[in-house]
């Protein structure tokens, strides 16, 4: 629904209907706790199952299992009692646990007895020389245009920057260029679907390592993108550069609400001081999903449930008897983590650059074979010109201690 919320008071508010919302959510509901579920989005699913209700692509074999997984964690929030509010902005939260929030140009408040964040991850800022031109953005929009409307660019396409997304983008785009309708979308990347993911790419794509500089170049909007790789400069022709460096916990409106935050010294960024539920340092409040520490889908699914269990625990102990065990999902918890790389479980380390000193040359104007650039390989492999986009990812090493 899209209207306002229903009641004043609440046992348990979630914020955010991504995998930990919508199971934070179901998890409450169906222990007989009022819950109210609010999302900033049009439909469920965050954003690894965006547009989940409403993607264009419905063959399922497209999609994958991955993906799909999300539709059932929707359809049990929704049969589960919850009341779910879709386009809503929470703009204020206070130690009171009172939520200010705004539907349809409209504001209320509500009162909780327990509060679930699971505001998700955002993407790290990524600056670089001309990243404010048109023909620049973020990986993650792309992503989001290819999940919501089944887009993809048309033309020579650039994704600069490290993660696993890169990979992942970049094995999208190509498949989807000659499935124009079509995307394979991995939610969880393990090691051998991070190692499916760079082979299919590979395959598609060359690989370059070692970017020291990046940059973005045009008269008015984006037409080259220069980089210097084992001191050599190359210029390529670019209709479109995505860039990304990772993602870090969405921790807004945690640090409005005076939630407890550390600075995470390896990863660079800010992320909540939670005890084994998720709880905070503001009583009644607790945050699951990325929104605690990047781990992925599979993990934050986990992480809400345990969330919402301890929230039955402590208003409802007789219900809290009847779910599943809190072990189990400890146990649960583990067996997600265990397989997942520590730039997936962490947050990325940003790169380092030193900002180019001369201008492109007249070789930005000529056609040069695209380039893929790489952390895991040193060899720069040329592929066939078509008429189909090529993806170009960009994968620059982190550093340590560096920020951009």
């Amino acid at each position: 629904m899209s209207g306002a919320p229903k009641r004043d008071s609440y046992d348990v508010v979630v914020i955010g209907a991504g995998p930990a919302g919508l199971a934070a959510a179901a998890t409450a509901a169906e222990a007989g706790l009022t819950t109210l579920l609010l999302d900033e989005n049009a439909g469920p699913g965050g954003q690894v199952w965006r547009a989940i209700a409403s993607t264009p692509v419905t063959e399922r074999d497209r999609l994958g299992a991955d993906y799909w997984a999300g539709a059932d964690l929707v359809q049990a929030a929704r049969s589960s009692g919850a009341e779910i509010v879709q386009r809503a902005t929470v703009w204020s939260l206070d130690r009171h646990l009172e939520l200010g929030v705004s539907v349809g140009g409209a504001s209320s408040f509500v009162k909780a007895r327990r509060v679930i964040l699971a505001t998700g991850a955002l993407e790290r800022p990524f600056p670089i020389p001309g990243w404010t031109l048109p023909g620049v953005m973020t990986a993650g929009a792309a992503q989001t245009m290819l999940k919501s409307s089944g887009l993809v660019p048309d033309g020579q396409t650039v994704i600069a920057g490290q993660g696993p997304l890169l990979w992942l983008l970049a094995a999208q785009m190509n498949y989807l260029a000659a499935l124009p309708h079509a995307f394979a979308f991995v939610t969880s990347p393990y090691f051998a679907k991070g190692l499916a993911m760079m082979r299919e790419v590979r395959a598609k794509v060359p690989v370059v390592t070692g970017v020291s500089e990046l940059a973005a170049t045009g008269d008015g909007r984006l037409a080259t993108v220069t980089c210097v790789a084992g001191g050599r400069r190359e210029t390529i022709p670019a209709e479109l550069l995505l860039l990304h460096q990772g993602v870090v916990p969405n921790v807004n409106l945690a640090m409005a609400a005076g939630i407890e935050h550390r600075w995470d010294d390896l990863q660079l960024c800010w992320s909540p001081v939670l005890d084994r539920d998720g709880s905070t340092s503001v009583e009644g409040i607790a945050i699951a999903g990325d929104g605690a520490g990047i781990g992925g889908a599979a993990a934050a699914i986990v992480r809400g449930r345990i969330a919402a269990r301890a929230a039955v625990e402590a208003l409802a102990p007789a219900a809290a008897a009847k779910l599943t065990p809190m072990s189990t999902f400890r146990a649960s918890l583990a067996q997600a983590e265990r397989g997942l790389p520590s730039s997936i479980r962490c947050s990325v380390r940003p790169g380092s650059f030193a900002f180019p000193r001369a201008t492109p040359s007249s070789a930005a104007a000529r056609r040069s074979r695209p380039r893929t650039f790489s952390t895991p390989s040193r060899s720069v492999r040329p592929v066939p010109t078509s008429s189909r986009p090529i993806v170009a990812p960009v994968w620059v090493p982190a550093r340590a201690g560096s920020v951009v």
